[in-house]
């Protein structure tokens, strides 16, 4: 039987049943939130867009993230996880629902308007599953979940571009064609709008398969956990008296946004990256694709070596060396070269997410929930990074503006991995070096009550807790 004890994390020997579950949701969420990727093009073409207009699509999807999460923290803790997570799926179907009426009513202000209510709902389902999936077991080896669950996500995010391709894309090459030659503004302006209500149903259908999940979700046999006491703290054996006091966490928010954008640009803003290249349209539309390929590769092989033959923050400082390596690459590069050195970056990003996550909220005890909105703020990057691309290529050569972008972003989580995740905690000055090491899953030296004792640590499993 599958029960919950006071650390919160989940006995029975296997996770499998509420991993199956929250696995769904990543699935789903993975599937919408990498179709902004294709719908960027999208909506450049059906409502005539430039680069910059085009990916405010991205930005109304990211800003809920950065305005709702730390009020969402509150409403966790009164509703718990699971309740927030069905509610989140409760809100994006309203936000879908939206979406099929105005892409039918070739409205682009109303369009962005419901990916906006999209991206509030997905903020909460992030605020919920992102902490629970990390403290549904020790700590150590959270990265070897959310790993997992990545691969539901990334799984998704292949094959909904192609989905949507299929659906709505299918001759965009030739449409573009027929708009040009069309012999009147109205005439052009009729193929558009027929172009824009391809859309309709497909929305309105995910809005119906949303409202199920949440339904499901809300009945299913998820157990509550609550983070503040499964997540344990490592600063004596104190919670802190403030979020304040858990420097690891703020620099944690600040590599989360760095990593969300360079994600964002790599996944989102790739096709726009080859039509730079002058590739063609019907050839860019899959570009998303590839990128979210490799991420899933990334996974698979972050799955297999973290944490028995690296931990997880020294395999973060070898990604982010990899992402320095190809961006520089893609920007001495041209045509499908540097479109495959951007996909590759994939890889790099993979197990990224998964290994800054549960190291800033490693160890806030009661201020989890708080430490994990404040982290979801930061998804907000995607907003930005993406938009200052779209600003500073009017000015300057794009592959050197993508360059310069990214390889900023890379070189502080780079510095995360190595030094910011231990700041200001007991690691910085007495167990950096030994979490440095390869940690098999389960027998981590760090957390053997004799080896705490001997360090002034007080033993959580003797409290009650779990670490």
């Amino acid at each position: 039987m599958l029960t919950v004890h006071g650390g919160g994390e989940v006995s029975g020997g296997s996770y499998r049943r509420p991993m199956t579950i929250i696995g769904m949701l990543y699935f789903v969420t993975g599937a919408i939130s990498w179709l902004n990727g294709p719908l960027t093009v999208f909506v450049k073409l059906a409502f005539r867009l430039d680069d910059a207009q085009a990916l405010l699509v991205t930005v109304v999807f990211y800003v809920p993230y950065f305005v709702f999460a730390l009020p969402y923290a509150s409403v966790l803790r009164r509703i718990g996880m699971k309740r927030g997570m069905a509610a989140g799926l409760g809100v994006m179907s309203i936000g879908a629902l939206l979406f099929s009426q105005f892409v039918g009513l070739h409205s682009y202000p109303g369009v962005l308007s419901s990916l906006l209510v999209v991206g509030t709902g997905l903020s909460l389902m992030q605020a919920a599953y992102n902490p629970y999936v990390s403290v549904l077991g020790p700590i150590d080896s959270a990265a070897r979940r959310v790993a997992a669950m990545g691969i539901c996500n990334k799984t998704a995010g292949i094959l909904a571009p192609y989905a949507f391709a299929a659906l709505v894309m299918g001759g965009v090459g030739e449409f573009v064609k027929r708009v040009k030659a069309a012999p009147t503004p109205a005439a052009a302006q009729a193929l558009l709008n027929d172009f824009a209500a391809r859309l309709h149903w497909p929305y309105l259908m995910l809005s119906v398969v949303l409202v199920v999940m949440a339904v499901f979700v809300a009945r299913s046999s998820l157990p509550d956990i609550k983070p503040s006491t499964a997540n344990a703290t490592m600063r004596n054996g104190e919670t802190g008296g403030s979020i304040f006091a858990f420097p690891h966490l703020w620099l944690g928010v600040l590599c989360i946004f760095t990593y969300i954008g360079a994600e964002v640009l790599a996944g989102d803003a790739i096709g726009l990256y080859g039509q730079n290249l002058n590739l063609p349209l019907d050839e860019t539309r899959h570009f998303t694709s590839y990128t979210l390929f490799a991420m899933l590769v990334g996974y698979l092989v972050g799955l297999s070596v973290v944490p028995r033959v690296v931990s997880q923050q020294r395999y973060l400082v070898i990604s982010a060396l990899l992402a320095v390596l190809l961006s520089v690459g893609a920007y001495a590069s041209q045509g499908y070269a540097a479109i495959a050195l951007i996909a590759a970056l994939g890889f790099a990003h993979a197990m990224m997410w998964p290994a800054i996550f549960p190291l800033a909220i490693r160890g806030l005890g009661r201020f989890t929930e708080t430490g994990s909105a404040l982290l979801i703020m930061g998804i907000v990057g995607g907003a930005v990074m993406p938009q200052l691309f779209a600003h500073l290529k009017r000015l300057y050569d794009f592959q050197l503006v993508y360059m310069v972008l990214t390889v900023s972003c890379y070189l502080y989580i780079m510095y995360y991995g190595l030094r910011g995740h231990a700041v200001g905690t007991r690691l910085s000055s007495i167990t950096a070096s030994s979490l440095s090491q390869p940690e098999a899953a389960g027998n981590s030296r760090a957390l053997r009550p004799g080896w705490l004792a001997r360090h002034g640590m007080a033993s959580h499993r003797r409290r009650g807790n779990r670490p």
